[in-house]
């Protein structure tokens, strides 16, 4: 089976439209530029990471059927790639079943894994894979009944639709209720008024498991992983992240195992970040992506296909290559102040330290808790590559400019 790639610009260009243009998609639109793929970056804002180097910036509101219908008809991709969770899931059903276009890895993939209900369900219920209990809630009295009837302190509350932890917060007692369902309402993507309320899991560590359904040389998928990623997160956000992640051998496994059963089912190409939980040999199921993920921003310097690239040749029918080059780490740079076009010192500082690269994001935007960039460090060992990841992010600096 051939793979034909076109000139991007020409009539016979292989045009890919991503839906979500910022510091995830825009690395997979590099990786899909130098594949010479024709791009067209979608966002809900002007001058998103991603719309700097695509070919084509679009902006339009993604969650409105209508527009967004009118953008794939007008742009014609090939495939549309959705790179975040607030989009039209349903018209994206839509197309796909008409004809018009093929979304990535399949429109049931993005609005499964969109809504925490969807895939939740579908990973207990469906496909019977150990989960931390959970109910789901439409109010406060729900929630509450749903803490008195099992699933006890402490908790995890999240809202069915949000993303990077927005929204979500761990419940110690009955004093932090109200708050969490408040927190919840302000943080979720659809102002439905559903939660997941999700029965604390006595685990180890989490991981993420970087899954690449990429066809073989007959035409056929097959299922690869990166080594396991570790992470460490903070509000339901990722903070640091590191290549690999020391597993026991009956755990890595059953990781496996429980992540080509979800993505089996979702089908498609392309590459999927599997979130778990692991307490020795024991893994849950906590979450799936069915796009890069952001702890595997790691994968820039640990591997010799980042996961942006494993995605882009996944999507277009190319082989991959999710071997290690070597143990590394991650840490996020946050913006620590809210402005517009913030100036960042340190930045040379930072690469003096042994082994480190940096990406900045280019957010027009900076808020406090918002990720603007990231510390790469590459070391003999995960341990020294945290450290080193850490030390550096801790020497960039955002602030607001000053008129000289």
């Amino acid at each position: 089976m051939s793979t034909t790639l076109g000139t991007p610009l020409s009539p016979h260009a292989t045009k890919v439209m991503l839906l979500g243009a910022g510091e995830l998609g825009k690395e997979v639109l590099i990786a899909l530029q130098r594949l010479g793929v024709e791009t067209v970056a979608v966002d809900r804002y002007d001058n998103a990471p991603g719309q700097q180097v695509a070919h084509h910036a679009r902006t339009i509101t993604m969650s409105d059927p209508a527009q967004l219908k009118a953008l794939i008809e007008a742009e014609k991709p090939a495939m549309v790639v959705p790179e975040i969770e607030a989009i039209a899931t349903p018209m994206l059903e839509e197309l796909e079943a008409a004809g018009v276009v093929r979304v990535i890895p399949t429109a049931r993939a993005t609005r499964l894994t969109m809504d925490r209900e969807g895939i939740r369900r579908l990973a207990a219920e469906t496909l019977g894979l150990p989960t931390s209990p959970y109910k789901f809630c439409d109010s406060l009295a729900e929630l509450q009944a749903a803490i008195d009837g099992g699933i006890g302190y402490p908790n995890i509350v999240k809202p069915v639709m949000s993303s990077s932890g927005k929204g979500q917060s761990k419940i110690d007692g009955p004093s932090d209720v109200q708050k969490a369902w408040d927190y919840a309402m302000a943080g979720g993507r659809v102002s439905h008024g559903r939660v997941i309320v999700e029965g604390f899991i006595d685990f180890e560590y989490e991981i993420t498991l970087l899954t690449v359904r990429a066809l073989d040389e007959t035409g056929h998928v097959q299922t690869q992983f990166c080594e396991p990623i570790g992470h460490v997160q903070k509000g339901g956000d990722y903070v640091e992240s590191w290549q690999p992640c020391r597993m026991a051998p009956a755990a890595l496994q059953r990781a496996r195992e429980i992540a080509k059963a979800v993505t089996d089912n979702l089908g498609g190409q392309g590459l999927f970040g599997v979130e778990l939980f692991v307490k020795g040999d024991e893994v849950w199921f906590s979450e799936v992506s069915p796009r890069p993920h952001d702890t595997g921003l790691v994968t820039l310097t640990t591997q010799w296909q980042s996961e942006f690239e494993l995605h882009a040749r996944a999507i277009l029918g190319l082989p991959v290559d999710t071997s290690l080059k070597t143990p590394g780490a991650s840490a996020v740079v946050y913006g620590g102040v809210d402005a517009l076009g913030v100036v960042f010192d340190g930045v040379d500082e930072a690469l003096r330290v042994p082994g480190t690269d940096i990406r900045l994001f280019g957010k027009p935007e900076s808020f406090v808790k918002r990720r603007m960039g990231v510390l790469l460090a590459r070391a003999g060992d995960v341990e020294e590559a945290r450290v080193n990841a850490k030390k550096a992010a801790a020497l960039v600096r955002p602030r607001v400019p000053t008129e000289d």
